[in-house]
């Protein structure tokens, strides 16, 4: 099997620092390619990830544009996907498509005929309603939680083969480091995140609480305060901008609640092994929840508000807590040495391993290449695919 992966134009696979969907992407291609499966990464070309063919527009990503006014930004996304429609015209070994590029991938995909393909819904499907609800029926789509699904638009339930749960790699011993006392917000900071919620509960439980993640995409104090006091910065009216300097800022006080910016490959993962436990105060329905995936997989016990994945992620009272107020969650950050770090582990190695999304991706592919042929909006039917 051959397929095209469809990573977008904004980060490398896999980004140095945050990147969620190109993380999750860099998870899933190596162990598709030990189970034989051949692919061609749609990405940019700094992307380091090995695969048998890399294709792209960008040399470097885009991903610092995406905050400019939306006519100067269009193009970026339209010029990636239109290399990916070049690339499907001029060829004949590609049998698959798994897109996870945003609106953009779906639209120019579901007008191409061609192989079948398989697009990935990683976020809030409330945000572009006029589209999902009219979804193109020749395009498959999965989700990345059960709760993400029962909350779709009817026109994209109609064409869902199901969700797959994300994934994270498996620690390996450098990360059984020394379980220290502080607890994590591991994330792009910002209001659906919640970490003013837990900087509240750990200043009045006298907890220490570290936030790790950007502010969008600023990562130091100096970065903050210079788009914070110029009103002519494209950043200074930002929502993610404004939650921090106004609801979360006022709680750090470098000493039992600091904020340390975005934290980097092995570095990342032992700041996050060492802590007590994971929050998650989340204020939205998380679909996909790749922070508590990765808490478990670190043996770091996750506590959050009952809300979207995290349900489906965490066993309440085994391998974490669930809340569904702020008090309860004060009360239950007092109760995690009650979970046992390795069956957080065994958790994560059972149901979150990259090998076990690889195989219910590979399910999903085989079931869009043996089903019969989607007919594309102009009536041409899609190409008769290699096997």
């Amino acid at each position: 099997m051959k397929i095209l992966m469809n990573a977008g134009p904004w980060l490398p696979v896999p980004p140095s620092g945050y990147g969620g969907i190109e993380n999750i992407v860099a998870t899933l291609i190596p162990p598709l390619r030990e189970r034989g499966v051949s692919v061609v990464l749609a990405s940019v070309g700094a992307s380091p990830l090995e695969v048998d063919e890399l294709i792209s527009v960008y040399d470097e990503g885009q991903f610092s544009h995406l905050q400019k006014p939306y006519n100067q930004v269009m193009g970026i996304a339209h010029a990636h996907q239109a290399r990916v429609a070049a690339e499907l015209r001029r060829r004949d070994d590609i049998d698959l498509v798994h897109d996870h590029l945003e609106v953009v991938g779906p639209a120019l995909l579901s007008t191409l005929g061609g192989p079948p393909v398989l697009h990935t819904l990683h976020w809030d499907l409330r945000k572009h309603a006029a589209f999902y609800g009219n979804f193109p029926r020749s395009i498959a789509v999965n989700g990345v939680s059960e709760s993400q699904l029962r909350r779709a638009p009817a026109a994209l339930r109609a064409v869902s083969l199901g969700a797959v749960h994300l994934a994270t790699p498996l620690a390996d011993a450098d990360t059984r480091v020394k379980r220290g006392d502080h607890l994590m917000v591991m994330g792009r900071v910002c209001g659906l995140k919640g970490q003013d919620v837990a900087a509240r509960i750990c200043q009045k439980l006298g907890l220490p609480l570290v936030l790790a993640g950007p502010v969008s995409g600023l990562n130091t104090a100096a970065e903050l305060d210079a788009v914070v006091e110029n009103p002519d910065h494209p950043l200074h009216g930002h929502p993610d901008v404004r939650y921090f300097a106004g609801q979360v800022s006022p709680y750090l006080d470098g000493d039992l609640v600091r904020w340390v910016g975005s934290v980097e490959g092995a570095a990342r993962d032992r700041l996050y092994a060492s802590a007590r436990a994971a929050l998650f105060p989340i204020q939205w329905d998380e679909p996909g929840g790749t922070a508590v995936v990765e808490a478990l997989a670190l043996g770091v016990p996750p506590v959050g508000l009952r809300r979207g994945v995290l349900p489906e992620i965490i066993d309440h009272g085994r391998t974490g807590f669930l809340a569904d107020t702020e008090e309860e969650l004060a009360e239950l950050v007092l109760r995690v040495d009650e979970i046992d770090p390795e069956e957080c582990r065994r958790e994560a190695r059972a149901r979150f391993a990259p090998a076990v999304m690889a195989d219910r991706y590979l399910e999903l592919y085989e079931r869009l290449l043996t089903a019969p042929r989607r007919i594309p909006p102009q009536g041409r039917p899609a190409a008769t695919l290699r096997r």
